[in-house]
């Protein structure tokens, strides 16, 4: 051993000797180049392809796409692979590196096929742009009533929501194709949670209450969130996707039968619709999740809420991609159901900026403006007929006054100081802010003015609750609060602008809104209307409303108004005609002295009797609870 080392040696010794002498080494190897990463190869997107799902071929084949930028991998599985992830449903990245897609074939046009999109391995997620999905967890408490033969969950195949696809899914032949919308200063619009308006709960079942509604004198519907939101017993807010309606109240084509029915019976249909946030079970929150809240690298949500408005998990509304999203959604509904226009949920939300004014409103934001502005010329190019955008902003005013002069209506919340007024207690009445002109508007027709709402408490619950109480004279007796319900009604279609009544309202529903939780379902009270009290109620508020929508003084921009004491008034004066509505709101008998302008005989629209004023001055010792509505031409 040793005669094979030391020659060895001697050779490494000699070798480095000469390479010292020359002055040069052997150069050592390269560092080696780390391995490549494997990118994605990309494939031409079908020109045939859409957001979703799009049936080509007859029904046969289906192209199906999912927009998911920065993910690995992604399968389509389902019913027609037997929900497993073979090669030949790898979906394919579209050279945007932001879509994928995978074309299905051998389908049957007549079949519902679910499926989901199995995504970097890990997460299971229904298709965002699909219309009908399927819940393992609330579908059994649906009735086959309201939804026949809805298809069974795939139980046993996969796990979470799954979205259904079919070529040939039921369709609705409209009927109504001329219906012309009514002018937004004399709209009277009903909102309406169908969970709570029938025991049924349903869109027919709605819509055999649609003759009390005409009666009623209304003319539009303000349907809460139908939109597919998480479980069945919601007000809707809670939206998770949003092409498809919620199950609960019944299927697509009875949702369309119900707008139709509306339009054939001159009432316009407008749709609660909320982008402001979405929760967890929506596939675009999961897609980008932390377990805790959307990643950063989310194409429409932020991380965290950029303004002190939100609930849930907040849009992004100056990423293009929620932009794109949004005027999807819009573009549907406007489209696929003939709606009449939309009541935009929690608007002031629509911002990165966190801001607020020293009155605790939304400070004014420029960047929120260029936002409606966007949304509302983007759903003008789609449809410029009348189309009722309403906000339900609350920010500051001059910012509503900017959207406003856009075309934009804005909700307007009386409930406080209208019900202080019901009540009895004047020191807090002043409803002066349902006059547009306090906001600084120019027209009547963008301030929506309400006194209920889905989110106040009733105004007959805190009546007879906390009404005031003198001797001989009590807010809390049910009598007496209904007649102030009508005297409070008289007051507020008479000023110029759309109104908003809550449903029920016109029967003097007095339950509390937090009877059962907030958003708890309520007793249903059809029993009110047997009632001659509370349809007395109803037959005011009918009258009303019809004197609104049927003379145009009520639409008239000049106008006085007094409405900060026990005896208030609004006087308002179109030609050759003048109105004054005057009402009692103290609980002890006040004297009214008001201006009436001209002297002579002035009809009561009230009652159809007859005053004759012998100057311009009208004196008169009104009982608490009484109100007039004086007119010097006979009203229609």
């Amino acid at each position: 051993m040793k005669k094979l080392i030391f020659p060895l040696l001697f050779a490494i010794v000699a070798l480095l000797f000469s390479c010292k002498k020359s002055g040069t080494f052997p150069e050592p190897d390269p560092i080696p180049t780390p391995p490549t990463v494997p990118v994605t190869p990309t494939y031409p997107l079908p020109s045939a392809a859409k957001d979703g799902v799009v049936f080509i071929n007859g029904g046969t084949s289906a192209i199906v796409t999912l927009y998911a930028p920065s993910k690995s991998s992604v399968y389509l599985i389902g019913d027609f692979n037997d929900w497993q992830t073979l090669p030949a449903y790898q979906m394919k990245l579209a050279p945007d590196n932001t879509t994928w897609w995978v074309q299905i074939d051998n389908l049957n046009p007549n079949t519902e096929y679910t499926y989901q999109f199995f995504v970097d391995g890990t997460l299971k997620v229904a298709d965002p742009y699909c219309e009908k999905v399927l819940d393992p967890n609330n579908d059994s408490y649906i009735s086959s009533v309201t939804y026949p033969n809805l298809k069974a969950y795939p139980t046993g195949k996969t796990t979470g929501i799954v979205s259904v696809m079919q070529a040939n899914q039921p369709t609705y032949t409209w009927k109504n194709g001329s219906f012309t919308r009514p002018a937004k200063d004399n709209l009277v619009v009903y909102e309406l949670l169908i969970r709570d308006f029938t025991t049924e709960h349903s869109y027919a079942s709605t819509l055999q209450k649609l003759d009390y509604l005409k009666d009623l004198g209304i003319n539009a519907i303000e349907l809460m969130p139908v939109t597919e939101f998480e479980g069945n017993l919601s007000w809707g807010y809670n939206v998770s996707y949003y092409f498809a309606p919620d199950k609960y109240y019944g299927t697509k084509t009875a949702l369309q039968n119900f707008i139709d029915e509306c339009h054939g019976k001159g009432i316009a249909v407008i749709m609660d619709m909320v982008l402001n946030h979405s929760f967890g079970q929506s596939p675009m929150v999961q897609l980008y999740f932390d377990g805790n809240k959307p990643t950063s690298n989310s194409p429409w949500f932020n991380v965290d809420a950029k303004h002190p408005y939100n609930v849930g998990y907040d849009f992004n509304h100056e990423s293009a991609a929620t932009k794109y999203f949004v005027k999807n959604v819009v573009k549907f509904w406007m489209q696929q159901y003939k709606i009449d226009g939309f009541r935009f949920d929690l608007s002031k939300g629509f911002t990165q900026n966190y801001s607020t004014n020293d009155a605790g409103f939304a400070a004014y934001d420029a960047s929120r403006i260029a936002i409606w502005k966007e949304y509302n010329n983007y759903i003008k190019s789609i449809d410029p007929n009348n189309f009722y955008v309403i906000l339900e902003h609350f920010a500051d005013a001059s910012e509503e006054k900017v959207l406003a002069d856009d075309g934009m209506m804005l909700w307007n919340n009386l409930n406080y100081n209208m019900n202080e007024a019901t009540m009895g207690w004047i020191g807090t009445s002043d409803f002066s802010w349902a006059f547009f002109n306090k906001h600084g508007f120019s027209k009547s027709e963008n301030l929506v003015d309400y006194i209920e709402s889905h989110d106040e408490e009733r105004l007959n619950f805190k009546n007879i609750t906390y009404g005031n109480v003198v001797s001989g004279y009590s807010v809390k007796d049910l009598t007496t609060a209904l007649k102030r319900e009508e005297m409070a009604a008289a007051f507020l279609f008479a000023i110029p602008g759309p109104k908003m009544i809550w449903q029920f309202g016109e029967l003097g529903y007095d339950i509390s809104i937090d009877f059962n939780g907030r958003t708890g379902d309520k007793p249903i009270k059809w029993e009110y209307f047997n009632d001659s009290r509370r349809k007395a109620l109803y037959d005011v508020y009918s009258k009303f409303i019809k004197l609104k929508k049927n003379n145009t003084i009520f639409t008239s921009p000049t106008f006085t108004y007094s409405v900060n004491g026990g005896i208030k008034y609004i006087k308002l004066t179109n030609g050759t005609n003048t109105v004054v509505v005057v009402g009692n709101f103290d609980v002890t008998n006040q004297t009214a002295n008001i201006d009436f302008g001209t002297t002579g005989t002035w009809i009561d629209a009230t009652s159809g009797s007859a005053i004759n004023l012998a100057s311009t001055s009208y004196v008169a010792t009104l009982a608490p609870g009484e109100y007039h509505i004086y007119s010097k031409q006979a009203l229609n």
